[in-house]
């Protein structure tokens, strides 16, 4: 019999802003690293509205940890949670004309 550990959720935080725009943050520990990355988080932060996402952060299976501004892609170097969230709140900040 195989047994596999779930994932565990460790953060969630969700926050719809005045302008009807939509920050969501969830980070998973998994039991072993998604392919392409080398940490064993799982983690998906989101800026943006239904239909439209602006800004995000994901290490989806096999594309390891990215972003999404404004529909470029590019890869991201993962350091740690606190960078993580520091970075794509900076990001959402500097779209939004905050910075």
């Amino acid at each position: 019999m195989i047994r596999h550990m779930k994932a565990v959720l460790a953060y969630h935080d969700k926050q719809v802003l005045p302008d009807g725009t939509l920050v969501e943050m969830k980070i998973w520990e998994v039991p072993k690293p998604v392919a392409g990355s080398g940490h064993r988080l799982k983690y998906s932060l989101f800026y943006g509205r239904k239909g439209e996402r602006i800004v995000s952060y994901d290490n989806e299976r096999g594309k390891g940890d990215h972003r999404h501004i404004r529909g470029k892609e590019e890869r991201y170097a993962f350091m740690n949670v606190e960078q993580l969230i520091n970075d794509f709140l900076a990001d959402v900040r500097r779209v939004r004309g905050k910075s």
